[in-house]
């Protein structure tokens, strides 16, 4: 299969997962195009039937902004027909469904579109009444819709009242890349008396709840040594950064900004703490599990899919502060506790959301879609 994808490149989880999908398919022989406005920033280095198809915006005065959807759907369109694509897979609905949408119009009907939700798209564009019945034509005009839980298929109906079919596909962690690594070198840099490390990785906004991992870290820390590493940066940081001050909790929390290889960061953490308020999936929390670190998270969106509560860690309702750090102190005190629930995290990771598995299903519904036009793959 020739394959289009479009995501979102910077740092984001529905790009991680469309760039590491691609990559995938790539080794399994397909031809895959990235159609983006940058390289994604896991792709890297270079990869054998992978190709990567700038968007370039032309900046004409008469435009009081530059029209990054109409070159993207143009740019969609070329590449559909010098590349012969059999389908566009497509990562958020808007804008990407939409400007997909618009190259099969300058295409024609054989070019099939696949758009997958991930959650921002429904969850917060969704409510905006300016931007509803376009997200709802983006999903209704797409030929197969997946979305990375079923906490999001629900919400999305409920709504956008789409009647439109919407399949179930979650996120993957590879595991030849999210395994306990051994980075005993590097944790004792943080943690040079064997504290247990609680970790947090975001994007720092209102909606994970950042300062309640300052707030629980604080309970926490009062009960057991216990230092806390903060990934990320975001619009709340200096919010967080005045709370550690304030709590004098200068000496035991780092700032480690933005990472990218976050399997050997994570590997470093006894703990993961994300007591967000809306999650469609957590993609995070899936990549603890793949390294064997139990969660303690809040039961918001689909995180109930991805971390089973009294088995991988603990779920609360969100806000929870007292909850979480209980849940907490309670899982890093027993070791009998914590062995087993780190052991369940990577048997989980490893099969219900192994890349293979995942890799195979969305193969199977391209094929499917294809096949019902009698296209040749």
């Amino acid at each position: 299969m020739n394959i289009g994808i479009t995501c979102y490149p910077s740092l984001g989880g529905s790009g991680v997962v469309a760039t590491e999908l691609g990559k995938l398919l790539a080794e399994r022989g397909h031809q895959v195009h990235f159609i983006t406005s940058g390289i994604p920033f896991r792709l890297g280095s270079y990869y054998p039937n992978i190709f990567f198809h700038e968007v370039e915006v032309n900046h004409y005065d008469v435009f009081k902004y530059p029209p990054y959807d109409l070159s993207l759907a143009n740019r969609m369109a070329q590449v559909a027909k010098n590349e012969k694509l059999d389908l566009l897979h497509v990562h958020y609905a808007v804008p990407h469904a939409l400007c997909a949408y618009l190259a099969k119009q300058m295409v024609g009907e054989q070019l099939k579109i696949v758009t997958t939700l991930h959650g921002t798209d429904i969850t917060v564009l969704g409510y905006d009444s300016n931007l509803s019945d376009m997200i709802r034509f983006g999903i209704e005009q797409s030929d197969l819709v997946t979305a990375v839980s079923n906490d999001l298929i629900r919400q999305t109906k409920e709504l956008l009242h789409v009647d439109k079919e919407i399949v179930p596909v979650y996120n993957f962690v590879d595991k030849r890349r999210y395994y306990p690594k051994e980075v005993g070198h590097l944790k004792k840099g943080f943690a040079p008396n064997g504290e247990k490390i609680i970790m947090h990785i975001s994007n720092f906004r209102p909606v994970k709840r950042v300062p309640d991992v300052i707030e629980v870290f604080d309970r926490v820390r009062a009960e057991m040594p216990a230092k806390l590493l903060l990934i990320g940066e975001g619009p709340e940081m200096g919010l967080v950064r005045n709370m550690v001050k304030e709590r004098s909790l200068d000496q035991d929390v780092c700032f480690l900004g933005k990472q990218e290889d976050v399997a050997e960061v994570i590997s470093m953490a006894d703990l993961m703490l994300l007591p967000s308020s809306k999650e469609s999936f957590g993609l995070v929390a899936l990549e603890a599990m793949g390294c064997g670190v139990p969660v303690v998270a809040t039961e918001a969106g689909g995180l109930p899919e991805v971390v089973t509560d009294g088995v991988c860690g603990f779920l609360l309702p969100i806000g929870d502060v007292e909850g979480m750090a209980a849940a907490t102190i309670r899982l890093l005190q027993d070791e009998a506790m914590y062995q087993q629930f780190s052991q369940n995290s990577i048997e989980r990771s490893n099969t219900t959301f192994c890349h293979e598995r995942i890799a195979t299903q969305y193969e199977d519904l391209y094929r499917q879609l294809l096949s019902e036009n009698n296209v040749s793959i």
